[in-house]
């Protein structure tokens, strides 16, 4: 029996009695749980298998709830949160004392925002506590831009995923701290770098430590098939690495022509970079499911979402020596 379902109320009842919920964002699908539930936020690193010393992100409703969560709002938080919210952006800054050091990985501060999604906006707004919602996959795996990537990853462990479509955007938040009150970005994501700057001006990216994170999204390997992934900007030359396999690519915007390839996905036809984001979680989980050897994933632009998605491609092939 499926354990999608579109029934808010049934998700406000197992939420409210510590039971954990897929919930759909604009972004991808996340794993939630009530932030003041201990034995929720238990089950979520459990079922994740996702280690504690990782922070996991708080979603509100509002901006006006956002100031309940955080003690200190720099003037470029606050831009930013009335810009962008909702959205797919998520602060991270100094934590209010009730929130539980578990969240936060014994952080003083705390990642939040407000999704741009009506059926989880709805679900907030009728919660009487925030929700604490990494992506609802197993820890390194792909993340799910459907209902039905959580259930083929979950469907024993969690008694419903709320269902709300494909997720638009595709990729996860952008997520952005602050350093002497000024902004530095922790994990490139669904919000484009340029228009962050154009609200804020420059902004410093540092998103890689691959011990005690400064938010999610920061460890080398990440958002990983099962099948070896490899990103390279020559794609026909890289096949030729790998003979006698069963070759999948994973291409921008044109297709390959070469008979040694068992598969291919366009992310669009149109080099449309928000397209190519919104599909590209989805087209991992199809050719991570095709019996391939290998999946060769062409490099993005570096402008704009391309850089997002070859940050996520990058950490999805990494290989430690």
């Amino acid at each position: 029996m499926s354990i999608i379902s579109k029934d808010i109320q049934k998700a406000i009842a197992l939420l409210s009695n510590d039971e954990l919920v897929a919930i759909p964002t604009e972004t991808v699908y996340g794993l939630a749980g009530n932030i003041f539930s201990e034995k929720a936020i238990q089950r979520i690193f459990k079922t994740k298998k996702r280690p504690f010393f990782n922070p996991l992100i708080v979603h509100v409703s509002s901006v006006d709830a956002f100031e309940e969560i955080v003690s200190e709002v720099p003037e470029k938080a606050r831009l930013l949160a009335h810009t962008f919210w909702p959205g797919s952006m998520t602060l991270v800054l100094k934590k209010n004392k009730n929130i539980p050091d578990i969240i936060t990985a014994g952080k003083d501060t705390v990642a939040v925002r407000v999704p741009n999604h009506p059926v989880t906006l709805e679900l907030l707004q009728k919660l009487p506590f925030p929700l604490a919602a990494p992506s609802a996959n197993p820890f390194n795996h792909i993340s799910p831009t459907k209902a039905e990537h959580v259930e083929r990853y979950f469907k024993n462990d969690i008694k419903m995923v709320l269902d709300g479509g494909a997720c638009k955007n595709g990729i996860e938040s952008t997520i952005i701290g602050f350093e002497n009150d000024e902004p530095i970005i922790y994990r490139l994501g669904a919000l484009a770098l340029e228009d962050i700057e154009a609200v804020v001006g420059a902004v410093a990216i540092k998103n890689k430590k691959a011990t005690n994170p400064d938010a999610p999204g920061m460890l080398d390997k990440h958002y990983s098939p099962k099948t070896q992934t490899v990103l390279t900007a020559t794609i026909l030359a890289e096949i030729e690495n790998h003979p006698n396999k069963k070759i999948g690519i994973l291409a921008f915007k044109s297709p390959f022509k070469s008979d040694k390839i068992s598969a291919e996905i366009i992310l669009s036809t149109t080099s449309n970079l928000q397209e190519a984001a919104s599909k590209l979680y989805d087209a991992l989980h199809q050719l991570d499911h095709l019996d391939l050897d290998v999946i060769i994933a062409e490099k993005l632009p570096e402008t704009g979402l391309g850089k997002s998605m070859n940050d996520r491609l990058q950490r999805a092939s990494f290989t430690s020596s």
